[in-house]
């Protein structure tokens, strides 16, 4: 499929999925005239790197993580730097839950005093 095709699929705006293949997090294949030709696959892959980027992860960390993902789910032995690395990041996305949970409770505090006026 070609990436208007892939962007309709996904949701995701052309120039973000080529800013994707930059960064190496897709591998489109190239037909004879230029053109970007991604397989069914590419749905699916767009959807996790989505998924990694709300989350908090950078295009440096999901660019590591996306090959490894499945063989590490699989691994009995992954590698101690991944999971050191993939641990790093869940405590920097754990602090940001915190913030942002604590920020969400401030902000319910407000609507019940306002709402008491």
């Amino acid at each position: 499929m070609r990436i208007k095709e892939l962007s309709d699929r996904t949701g995701v705006a052309a120039r973000l999925l080529r800013y994707y293949e930059e960064q190496g997090l897709l591998s489109p294949q190239r037909r004879d005239n230029g053109y970007r030709d991604y397989d069914e696959s590419m749905v699916a892959r767009v959807a996790q790197i989505r998924s990694l980027l709300d989350s908090g992860l950078t295009t440096e960390i999901i660019r590591a993580v996306l090959p490894c993902l499945a063989e590490a789910a699989n691994s009995e032995y992954p590698a101690p730097d991944f999971v050191s690395r993939v641990r790093v990041e869940r405590d920097r996305m754990a602090e940001r839950v915190a913030v942002l949970s604590k920020n969400l409770r401030a902000i319910d505090d407000y609507l019940d005093a306002v709402a008491g006026k």
